[in-house]
């Protein structure tokens, strides 16, 4: 495989914009909770579903569709699974109730999983010494696209309905869908094997890797924070005492910026074999930022302090931790990642689901309590673990 062309600047930024478009597919609906229960007529505690939904079945794409990266053509895998998160798109705008939309919803994370294809192609072609670096750019892209889907979405909603922005992500993915099958150059399946052996063998990295069982566990309280932030936040937003509509909801997405900027820092530590300070450190900072997260409800400009610091440490965390996972084996990476990612997700999930009925029931302090409970089990586990060492 030609080496000089997948490294340009340029291939590297188109690749990081692709995994940016194709995981905002599970972010649209985060800022639009409360709009999307008025209108389908449904509860505010079961829109939770929704994000539930989007991050289980990208679990269930990685784990059964991410290892493919490690047998198949990768360009052919790459763009055939973007289409069909277009798909998943297209059918969550014209949904007419929650059947559909959570069709729609699980068919594009499931396909939007193309991603953790994306970063572990992105690792293979760099080398050992700028991997980091590399990986973190890529993953700078992801965040991005988290960050911008709910600030899109909240504008989109404002300016047409919910369903607006589920049609301009279709015709955006499109796009980049197509420059990516002119740029990405044909890329040899690194091995041969089976799709049932492929499996086998995927679940087999937990035994051949013991350490990544415990970079799973951190990965997947890591995300459970993140969602008890993110997946309640837009229904305190929209209420008592702010009332804020979708676009101003969505917003909020600017004050995580700086996880972004984090990205490739974080992953040049990781070069220098410092990830697991920065991992811990991570967690540390994820706790932390708690506190003036509480005061949310009163202060809007303490909120989005917290935002800031929690958005870099769960970025820091994420990025420090994958960089690590691609260290254990060159010839397994996508099985590596699609281990890891799946624990990250289901993390998410449980996260997604529990929060919104702990605000609920427990309001934001319940949700508070529970973050930083989680958040310092994870700074526990990494003294521990990265002490024994």
């Amino acid at each position: 495989m030609p080496a000089i062309k997948p490294l340009s600047t340029e291939f590297i930024f188109l690749l990081a914009i692709a995994t940016g478009g194709a995981v905002a597919s599970n972010y649209y609906a985060q800022p639009l909770l409360h709009t999307i229960a008025l209108s389908l007529q449904i509860d505010d505690a079961s829109t939770g579903l929704i994000i539930t939904a989007a991050q289980i079945s990208y679990a269930i794409g990685l784990l059964a569709l991410v290892p493919l990266g490690d047998v198949l053509e990768r360009r052919r895998l790459i763009i055939s699974m973007l289409l069909l998160a277009v798909a998943g798109l297209l059918i969550s705008a014209f949904s007419q109730n929650i059947i559909w939309l959570l069709v729609g919803t699980i068919v594009a994370g499931l396909f939007s999983a193309v991603v953790q294809v994306i970063v572990p192609f992105a690792a293979d072609l760099a080398k050992e010494s700028e991997r980091g670096r590399v990986v973190g750019i890529v993953m700078g892209g992801l965040l991005l696209g988290v960050l911008f889907a709910r600030i899109a979405a909240g504008f989109a909603s404002q300016i047409g309905s919910w369903r607006s922005i589920y049609m301009a992500a279709a015709v955006m993915l499109s796009v980049i869908t197509l420059l990516l099958y002119r740029e990405i150059p044909f890329s040899p399946a690194p091995g041969k094997m089976s799709y049932g052996m492929l499996l086998i063998s995927t679940l087999s990295q937990f035994a051949e890797h013991p350490k990544l069982i415990l970079f799973g566990v951190l990965g997947a309280l890591n995300f459970a924070v993140f969602s008890f932030l993110w997946t309640p936040s837009a229904l305190m937003l929209s209420s008592k005492p702010y009332y804020f509509n979708d676009a101003i909801i969505g917003l909020f997405g600017l004050a995580g910026v700086a996880g972004v900027f984090m990205a490739p820092y974080a992953g040049r530590l990781a070069d220098k074999r410092k990830s697991n300070v920065v991992i811990t450190f991570g967690f540390a900072l994820l706790a932390f930022s708690w506190f003036p997260i509480y005061f949310a409800p009163s202060s809007i400009a303490l909120f989005i302090i917290g935002i800031a610091a929690f958005d870099m440490a769960a970025q820091i965390i994420h990025i420090s931790t994958m960089s690590r996972i691609y260290a254990l084996s060159a010839n397994s990476r996508s099985r590596l990642n699609a281990c890891y990612m799946v624990c990250y997700f289901l993390g998410g999930a449980a996260g997604s689901f529990a929060s919104t009925r702990i605000f609920v029931q427990l309001g934001w302090t319940g949700v508070v309590v529970a973050g930083v409970i989680n958040a310092l089990a994870g700074f526990a586990l990494c003294v521990v673990c990265f002490r024994a060492k």
